[in-house]
C-alpha cells in the first residue's frame, strides 16, 4: 500500500477512535499533500512514496523550528502539541540512519571526493546529502561533516 493511502487509513481510524490530535495532524499533512500536488499539477494519489516523505520532512522541520520558538518564549503548552505532532508525523518518515553509520559514509565521501578543509563544507554537503538522500537530517551531516574537517 501506498504511503498516501496508508495515511488515508490511519486518518479514518483516528476518525474512528476519537483521538482529535492524530485526526487533527493527518488532516494537516493531508492537506499539505494536496497543496503540493496543485504546485506541481499532479494528482496527490499518483505520488511516490518519495514525494510524500519530502512534504512529511518539510512538516517534521516546521515542528522542530516552532518547539524550539515556543520554548524560547516560555510557551511549555503549545511546545508539548508541537511535539506531540512531532511524533505523529515522524511515523511516516524512513528510520534514520544511526550515527555511527552517517560518520563511516561522509568520512568516505569526504576522502572520495578530496574534501579536507572547512572552506570546502559547502561542496561537501552537497555531495554527502546525495549520498545520504533523506535517511538522516541536514543538521545532523552538518554537524557530522564539521566534526570531521575540523
Amino acid at each position: 500500500m501506498a504511503l498516501y493511502e496508508t495515511i488515508g487509513t490511519h486518518l479514518k481510524e483516528a476518525m474512528k477512535s476519537g483521538d482529535v490530535l492524530r485526526r487533527d495532524t493527518l488532516r494537516l499533512l493531508q492537506s499539505a499533500l494536496k497543496n503540493v500536488g496543485i504546485e506541481k499539477r499532479k494528482a496527490v494519489d499518483q505520488f511516490s512514496d518519495n514525494e510524500v516523505e519530502d512534504v512529511v520532512r518539510r512538516l517534521v522541520k516546521q515542528r522542530k523550528d516552532s518547539i524550539e520558538q515556543y520554548r524560547a518564549g516560555k510557551r511549555e503548552d503549545l511546545a508539548l502539541k508541537e511535539e506531540a505532532e512531532l511524533n505523529l508525523l515522524s511515523v511516516y518518515l524512513p528510520q534514520a540512519m544511526p550515527e555511527e553509520e552517517l560518520k563511516t559514509l561522509v568520512s568516505e565521501v569526504l576522502a572520495t571526493a578530496g574534501i579536507t578543509t572547512k572552506a570546502q563544507m559547502g561542496q561537501a554537503m552537497g555531495v554527502v546529502m546525495k549520498q545520504v538522500a533523506g535517511r538522516a537530517s541536514g543538521d545532523d551531516v552538518r554537524r557530522v561533516v564539521e566534526s570531521l574537517l575540523s
